[in-house]
């Protein structure tokens, strides 16, 4: 009779493997690299705040248009550029960066005070119309409502002056 020996599996030597740590540790400096150079790419802090208050703006607006076509009422937009400063329907408000250089271009006669920017959303879901654009150096992004419509869109700007 033949005795039966056992063997032990071999092992891989432990520099052929590596640690779950590792790979962890590797997928962070990638995931930490990607988002340094998509900042740097898209303007930095300043360009990524711009385009965060550029969506909030147009929520806001698109907001106040679904209020008016839902309560049957016209909803206010206001905007101050001096201040930063915007007012929605339900009294929304908020403040932009003060990095940021705000622009309006609508129509003056629904504007009740001086400096001061206001869209108006009627019951059909049409409005006055207008533009709120911000700029930070050469990065711009405009806020774009269409009067016949009230569709509010928002896309980058021309850099030029």
């Amino acid at each position: 009779m033949r005795s039966r020996r056992f063997r032990r599996p071999s092992r891989p030597p432990a520099a052929a493997a590596f640690t779950l740590v590792e790979m962890l540790v590797v997928l962070t400096l990638i995931a930490a690299l990607t988002l340094l150079t998509v900042g740097a790419m898209n303007g930095g802090i300043d360009g990524l705040r711009m385009r965060s208050a550029a969506k909030q703006i147009a929520s806001e607006l698109r907001f106040a248009r679904a209020q008016a076509i839902a309560t049957g009422t016209v909803q206010r937009f206001t905007v101050t550029p001096d201040k930063r400063a915007w007012t929605g329907a339900k009294n929304h408000d908020g403040e932009l960066p003060s990095s940021l250089e705000v622009k309006f271009i609508g129509v003056r006669q629904v504007q009740e005070k001086r400096g001061e920017g206001v869209i108006l959303f009627f019951e059909d879901g049409a409005s006055t119309g207008g533009r709120i654009q911000l700029r930070h150096d050469r990065a711009v992004w405009n806020v774009d409502v269409a009067w016949l419509t009230g569709e509010v869109s928002l896309h980058r700007g021309e850099a030029g002056r």
